[in-house]
């Protein structure tokens, strides 16, 4: 069975505060090292009031204290948001406090909208970049700067593993270009995977971190006891969804809400979630199995897409037994 790893969003409830959410993601963290999950990632993302994963080295730290093992990192560090040097230093940080537990996914978007991206103090040019910057900080990991005089302490020598994040062909061919491990968000841009992941392995070059291609792609799961209660979570989360994104979160009737769902946004926001496993084990089971084969992935990050704390956590107990995850 390929490995199954995890995107935790730190997701914020109607009346929650962060507060809240991060102990939810500790307690998921837990249960998913128990499960035999193999690692969990936290997204960068700004001013959006439903997610507080804003900064992913200070959440992964806050939460490696809290578990033993499951690896955890970034999914990812929006790189043109931050100079290299800074992120070798806090993900260095991080693996000199977490040994050989910690992933640093690099992205090229800002991870945010235009008026947040200035707010940043950053340029939308800053992502052309991105390539001579993902090289800079990969040298600050390896002791090896390409700036004379300048090292990462801590970070020097750690060899952090990068992975390169991507939606489009750019971060597949850049990371077969540099011979690093390729992540493919597939769980809310799904038209170019198939492309994407088949451009990584026919142009992969080895590097001496890794010989053969190796492609992580993110897939929606929602399990649950039974088909019709699969059925009735994702109805929950995709209206959900169309509301914060479509709706931008105001208050909608159901028959607006049902309006809005019907639109040519509303399902183009729905065909965002293409990529779900629905039912229950052994049809989410199945389901993976063909996705997995269609993305010719070598690990699959999920992406648990249940309208409560509590289904989401008997969505991921379902999924690890039926995957047959040691520790299920």
């Amino acid at each position: 069975m390929l490995p199954l790893s995890l995107i935790d969003f730190a997701t914020v409830y109607d009346g929650e505060t962060p507060r809240q959410s991060y102990r939810r993601s500790v307690e998921m963290a837990q249960r998913a090292e128990n499960l035999g999950f193999s690692r969990i990632w936290y997204a960068e993302h700004h001013n959006m009031p439903s997610i507080s994963s804003a900064a992913p080295a200070v959440l992964i730290s806050h939460i490696a204290s809290k578990t033993e093992s499951i690896r955890l990192g970034s999914g990812g560090v929006m790189l043109p948001n931050h100079s290299p040097l800074v992120i070798a230093e806090q993900f260095g940080t991080l693996a000199e406090l977490y040994p050989d537990r910690i992933d640093l996914g690099l992205g090229r978007a800002p991870g945010t909208d235009m008026r947040t991206l200035q707010a940043l103090r950053r340029d939308p040019q800053d992502a052309e970049r991105f390539p001579s910057d993902v090289v800079e900080l990969q040298g600050y990991l390896e002791g090896k700067s390409r700036i004379e005089g300048v090292q990462a302490i801590p970070g020097r020598n750690t060899n952090v593993p990068l992975y390169i994040l991507g939606s489009s062909l750019f971060g597949a061919q850049l990371a077969a270009q540099l011979g690093l491990p390729y992540s493919f968000a597939s769980h809310f841009a799904p038209a170019a995977l198939e492309q994407a992941t088949s451009t990584y392995r026919q142009n992969f070059r080895p590097s001496e971190h890794l010989a053969e291609p190796y492609v992580v792609a993110a897939v929606n799961v929602t399990a649950a006891d039974s088909p019709e209660e699969a059925e009735e979570q994702t109805r929950k989360v995709r209206r959900k969804r169309v509301q914060a994104m479509v709706g931008r979160g105001r208050d909608l009737t159901e028959a607006e809400l049902d309006m809005l769902v019907e639109s040519p946004a509303g399902q183009q926001i729905i065909d965002m979630l293409r990529f779900t496993a629905q039912g229950t084990g052994p049809e989410v089971k199945a389901y993976l199995d063909r996705f997995a084969n269609l993305a010719q992935a070598d690990e699959l990050m999920i992406s648990l897409q249940s309208p409560s704390t509590e289904e989401s956590a008997r969505s991921m107990e379902i999924l690890a037994d039926a995957w047959g995850l040691q520790g299920a």
